[in-house]
């Protein structure tokens, strides 16, 4: 089983509005609602290709309602808390020739709400994989992400983390099975550029020895590199023709590497390149048949 863990998940509300007018009465050509944050985006790629999982997170009123409605209508089981105040933010996306997003508040969560989520982790099993994805609310402790792994050390449980920045680096020391940064958030880490793959190896070689066992960098339209835990470096280039829509990629690339990971690491690799690219080239996160027709 493999669990998805999103602090903030949200409704992303796309409006379609060519010729878009700022300080004007604008119409749109259509509309679109979807779920969004990054663990519950994996969690639903995983879904395509037969992996069962379970997407973690906290919800609040009417629209994380909605939100749960439509994770579900696609098949995907989910088990958030729901808080007792406040509501799942709704990011809007405005659609043009320069794109405008605004991202809005998360709800506070409270430390019942906490414990209840602490509940809930419990229960992963020895074998599971748990993937703690994206930012962390502000009313939660900067080092949340830790307190988990070292709630859940040594129980047989692989950790594997998507996220930026000093959050990232203070669990390489527990050893996460995967992290995934991309080449701007690794150069970030490493604090210097990177241009060429060898200096790419090289600052994900650092991250492998502060603790990661498998550091999986996205390189957009370049692709990927992966350096194994097993001293191995794998690179693939990105397949499909040219990216429409880069949300979702990274979290669609993680889906599919945790999916094909049973299967060897360049394996792995193959079908994460796939799934990150069929989201890439598609309005909307992969479908599986979309992702095996990249595998070819």
């Amino acid at each position: 089983m493999i669990w998805t863990l999103t602090f903030n998940p949200a409704l992303d509300y796309a409006v379609y509005v060519p010729g878009y007018t700022e300080g004007k009465t604008n119409r749109s050509a259509c509309e679109q609602l979807d779920f969004g944050g990054k663990g519950i985006n994996v969690s639903y790629v995983l879904h395509q290709l037969g992996e069962p999982t379970v997407a973690l997170g906290f919800v609040a009123g009417f629209t994380g309602r909605a939100l749960c409605d439509l994770l579900r209508a696609t098949g995907v089981m989910c088990d958030f808390v729901e808080l007792e105040r406040g509501m799942t933010h709704i990011n809007v996306k405005i659609k043009c020739e320069n794109e405008t997003e605004i991202n809005a508040a998360g709800p506070d969560i409270s430390a019942a709400a906490l414990e209840a989520l602490y509940d809930k982790l419990d229960r992963i099993a020895p074998g599971d994989i748990l993937l703690l994805a994206g930012s962390v609310p502000s009313s939660l402790p900067k080092d949340i992400y830790e307190t988990i792994l070292s709630r859940l050390q040594g129980r047989g449980i692989h950790f594997a983390v998507d996220a930026e920045g000093q959050l990232l680096l203070n669990v390489l020391a527990y050893r996460p099975l995967l992290i995934k940064p991309n080449r701007a958030e690794l150069c970030g880490l490493v604090g210097r550029e990177l241009i060429t793959d060898a200096e790419v190896e090289c600052a994900a070689r650092e991250l492998q020895a502060r603790g990661a066992r498998n550091v999986l960098v996205s390189l957009g339209g370049d692709g990927a590199m992966l350096l194994d835990e097993q001293g191995g470096v794998h690179r693939a280039f990105a397949v499909g023709g040219k990216p429409i829509n880069t949300v979702g990629a990274g979290d669609s690339m993680v889906a599919g590497f945790l999916s094909g990971l049973g299967q060897g690491y360049e394996y792995a690799l193959r079908l994460g390149i796939a799934a990150g690219s069929a989201t890439a080239c598609s309005p909307q996160l992969a479908t599986r048949a979309e992702i095996e027709r990249l595998m070819q």
